[in-house]
């Protein structure tokens, strides 16, 4: 089995390289409530906390924002924090405010380092891709550049095209989030990491959604996704499961893989 890239965050690999490593999202609207969920979430021990700003009522507030992102990293006892606006094509939730209005307030937490991750969609402006990319680099905080679709697994071409795109457009880490229709679908979507994996340079996350789809949280980084999505407090997808029991599954599927 080809050798699983582990995310870097400032140097380091994500979770000290224990694969995959474990996202749990935060989705309250208000700073009270997302700092209720953290403190809910930090003592299961997560590797990275993402931190869902299209929830958040007072997105349209860059200095809310940045604050609240201090706040959530000050309380985190040390996990770091992913900042993601989910586009509204690709599962997010509405939000009062322009495109340009989005990428000023990931250029302002880039420049406030006040978080590790960015999460970017492929499907956005490329212009504004490439200004994410550079503040990002800059201030070294490391990009995800991600599609999703809650419709369908699109066919294998689809889905090889776009981690690859990542690659090119300079990404840290290539995400690619479908929603299966059948347990055929989830392993159109394996076989497509197991592919990514020997094509492309950098870390991978693959996730299939829904009842079926929760299958590639658990066995995805068997064929190269080096991250997986567990509910803390809310879920932010369908199928996420909660970190315990997702703790407990992979321990058996990693004692299974290392014994073969």
């Amino acid at each position: 089995m080809k050798q699983i890239k582990p995310i870097q965050v400032q140097g380091k690999p994500l979770g000290g390289g224990a694969l995959p490593a474990i996202i749990t999202p935060l989705v309250g609207a208000t700073q009270e409530a997302i700092l209720d969920e953290v403190a809910a979430i930090v003592p299961r021990r997560p590797d990275l906390l993402e931190w869902r700003i299209d929830f958040f009522t007072a997105i349209g507030d860059i200095k809310a924002v940045v604050g609240t992102a201090e706040a959530i990293r000050q309380a985190a006892g040390g996990i770091p924090v992913l900042l993601t606006r989910r586009n509204v094509s690709e599962g997010g939730t509405p939000i009062p405010i322009a495109e340009a209005e989005v990428v000023a307030i990931y250029t302002a937490a880039c420049q406030a380092r006040c978080v590790e991750m960015i999460d970017y969609e492929l499907s956005n402006a490329p212009e504004d891709l490439k200004r994410l990319r550079e503040v990002s680099a800059a201030n070294g905080v490391a990009m995800i550049m991600s599609y999703h679709n809650f419709e369908l697994t699109p066919d294998a071409a689809t889905l090889d095209s776009r981690f690859a795109a990542a690659e090119k457009l300079g990404a840290d880490v290539a995400k690619v989030a479908v929603m299966p229709r059948d347990a055929q679908d989830v392993l159109a979507l394996l076989a497509a990491t197991d592919r990514a994996r020997h094509l492309i340079s950098i870390p991978l996350i693959s996730i299939a959604m829904g009842g079926v789809g929760s299958l590639s949280r658990i066995f995805g980084w068997v064929y190269g996704s080096a991250a997986t999505f567990a509910v803390g407090k809310s879920s932010s997808a369908p199928g996420q499961i909660g970190i315990e029991d997702l703790r407990s599954a992979l321990a058996i599927v990693r004692k299974a893989v290392a014994g073969s």
